[in-house]
């Protein structure tokens, strides 16, 4: 069984502005999204054995939060940078609505939206920028993004699920993934077999669990939020 958790909301979802790798901290409804999340999986029986999650304080709190809530604080945790969020380049920390009305609605949505198109890279030297941030100082120069689009997200973690994820959940063990919108609709992408085009219509909402029923090839038997 496996069960997506994106993040509840952030201090910047609240503020509207760009995040992408930057790391802030829950508001207090995302703190409050987070510790609903575990009687949620309680009620349903569905106890996770393991928990994957980027390295983003956002979703390793909302982890640590449901499952607390469920009493599994203490089963493994382990964390990887290709489940971080997409890397939002040049407009990480601008206000989305001061963003539209600088550039217009229309550039504002390729960048959002686009399963292709990248928005402007971010200066190395900024310090939004991966390159300063020690949690990935032994990662390659090359491997660290200066901006993404969603099918870069999708090629950064296919690797980490079939290296990763795929193990423990042909183990029989029934896997939490913590992450985030755009590093959930890639997930969602390949599990769904959703088209290009198709996948930039895919909401993922803070907060709630999505389950997976997957059969013995890992294709999706069902899916379903809980509390719904």
């Amino acid at each position: 069984m496996l069960i997506l958790l994106r993040h509840g909301q952030s201090q910047w979802n609240l503020e509207n502005r760009f995040t992408g790798w930057y790391d802030v901290e829950l508001s207090e409804q995302g703190v409050a999204e987070a510790r609903d999340a575990g009687p949620k999986l309680q009620a349903a029986r569905l106890l996770p054995d393991v928990v994957h999650c980027s390295l983003q304080r956002r979703a390793i709190l909302t982890a640590t939060l449901a499952l607390d809530a469920c009493d599994r604080v203490w089963i493994p945790m382990k964390k990887s940078w290709r489940l971080n969020e997409r890397h939002y380049g040049g407009l990480t920390g601008l206000d989305k609505q001061e963003t539209r009305e600088r550039h217009g609605d229309e550039q504002v949505h390729v960048w959002r939206r686009s399963y292709t198109t990248r928005p402007p890279e971010l200066e190395r030297s900024s310090p939004y920028h991966p390159a300063n941030d020690p949690r990935y100082a032994d990662l390659p120069k090359e491997l660290l993004p200066s901006t993404e689009c969603l099918r870069d997200v999708v090629d950064r973690m296919m690797p980490y699920w079939y290296d990763g994820i795929v193990p423990d959940l042909r183990a029989g063990k029934t896997v939490l993934v913590a992450a985030h919108g755009n590093s959930l609709r890639a997930l969602c992408k390949h599990l769904d077999h959703i088209a290009d085009e198709a996948i930039t219509e895919l909401e993922i909402p803070t907060g709630k669990p999505l389950v997976y029923d997957l059969d013995n090839d890992l294709q999706p038997r069902s899916r379903r939020y809980l509390g719904e």
